[in-house]
């Protein structure tokens, strides 16, 4: 039996987005979601941060929870440069649980700043990135 693993995905990895093909032959299942944090615009992917901003804004990140085997998972760590606990990553791979539903929480994908990166007021990637490209 596979186990399956779940994962907040808010950026690139969302379907009809530039990485979701690095992660769509191993979703076995969506479901939509929000976690703590803010987004930075890091060009043409968001990074999460859940940092002192996030907390005193209460900010949340809509997105979606997907459930993956440990191929995917394997796939959204190369992709993210999560090389393990206490290793130099770019993302830190934490456990989060969902604002709405206390019972759904799985891994995300943040920074623990914003890397001088411009602050996202919306919750949404995909509305702020269609509106990004639509002025370019």
């Amino acid at each position: 039996m596979t186990e399956l693993i779940s994962v907040f995905i808010y950026g690139s990895l969302l379907p009809g987005h530039s990485n979701h093909h690095v992660v769509s032959a191993f979703i076995q299942s969506y479901r939509a979601g929000q976690i703590a944090g803010r987004m930075v615009d890091c060009g043409a992917y968001p990074a999460a941060v859940r940092d002192s901003i996030a907390k005193q804004r209460n900010s949340i990140i809509r997105g979606q929870w997907i459930t993956v085997d440990r191929k995917g998972m394997a796939s959204m760590d190369e992709l993210e440069d999560f090389f393990g606990i206490e290793e130099q990553n770019d993302y830190e791979r934490i456990w989060v649980t969902d604002v709405k539903n206390r019972d759904v929480s799985g891994w995300a994908y943040v920074w623990d700043t914003s890397r001088g990166c411009p602050s996202i007021e919306e919750e949404y990637w995909p509305d702020f990135f269609a509106r990004k490209i639509s002025k370019a």
